[in-house]
């Protein structure tokens, strides 16, 4: 079933995921592909019909702690501070990600 993936559908998934790699090794990788398509078309063939769905592995529910801010001590503020790269009047200073500039710099 492998032979359903042509390696021009591999360039343009590899495009599309912004992988690159050697032209010698594009034979190689559209066989990978089909073998990874062929699985899930195996797993079409599960008969499910009788099975609950899973939403979760476990059945443990909102195992986490309240989210809720607490005020930390001076101490507590100034050991954070001090490792931080970069602060400026108490807080941390990032990087920007997006420029919304307009000289596009």
């Amino acid at each position: 079933m492998a032979s359903k993936i042509t390696e021009q559908q591999v360039k343009h998934v590899a495009e599309l995921a912004k992988l690159e790699f050697p032209e010698d090794e594009l034979g190689k990788f559209t066989t990978q592909l089909g073998n990874i398509i062929d699985m899930f078309e195996d797993l079409t063939q599960v008969d499910t019909d009788n099975v609950e769905p899973m939403t979760s592995a476990t059945d443990r529910v909102n195992v986490m702690r309240e989210d809720k801010a607490v005020k930390s001590s001076k101490e507590e503020t100034d050991a954070l501070l001090k490792n931080a790269p970069d602060t400026d009047d108490g807080y941390i200073r990032v990087p920007a990600i997006i420029d919304e500039s307009e000289d596009g710099e």
